[in-house]
């Protein structure tokens, strides 16, 4: 096995009917490009998430999104990783975000923000702004690559949800989410234990 190798287990929240075909009929899972995804384009997984990946199932089955919440795991090798978590992926995004918005203003178009869902969204869930800054970078990335991906994931530490207790640092919904953007990487599909 490669030394560099980092496979890690992630957890993607569905309908029922997504986990079965994709893991009954060997469909895969599709990225998804929605201008407020956190890490930018990619098939979204929380890494050793699957409370949360079940939650939020449940989450959008009371929006009406989905019928029968589940829970898909899956082995994924990062590869070659945009990682969040290190300051090396970090202390380039003031330059990349510096850049799109000269883009932005030259063109005369709006610069996006990170913005509340709701009232009572204190985290800024539609990340507007951060999904614009990565998939600049990725596309800067790729195209110096000469339009092959150079990197396969990103992945991203995210402190959310209130205080786990009074005076707590520690919150209830921080996470870290992985966004898969070369499929290939998905090592395998799985059903996970927990009854979902």
């Amino acid at each position: 096995m490669n030394p560099q190798r980092r496979v890690v287990v992630g957890y993607h929240g569905c309908d029922r009917s997504l986990l079965e075909r994709v893991v009954l009929r060997g469909d895969r899972l599709q990225p998804s490009d929605n201008a407020y995804d956190w890490l930018g384009k990619g098939v979204y997984f929380w890494e050793n998430g699957m409370k949360r990946a079940g939650e939020f199932a449940e989450w959008k089955r009371q929006r009406g999104e989905i019928v029968e919440p589940a829970v898909i795991g899956a082995h994924i090798d990062l590869g070659r990783c945009f990682d969040l978590g290190d300051t090396g992926a970090t202390g380039e995004l003031p330059e990349v975000h510096a850049r799109l918005v000269r883009q932005l203003r030259a063109l005369g178009a709006e610069i996006p923000t990170n913005r509340r869902a709701g009232p009572d969204d204190f985290d800024l869930v539609l990340r507007n702004l951060d999904c614009a800054v990565l998939n600049h970078a990725m596309a800067a990335y790729d195209a110096a690559d000469g339009g092959g991906l150079r990197f396969q994931t990103v992945r991203g530490v995210f402190v959310e949800g209130g205080p786990a207790f009074a005076g707590a640092g520690i919150h209830r919904k921080s996470h870290v989410q992985i966004a898969v953007r070369e499929l290939g990487v998905i090592l395998d599909y799985f059903v996970p234990r927990s009854g979902l």
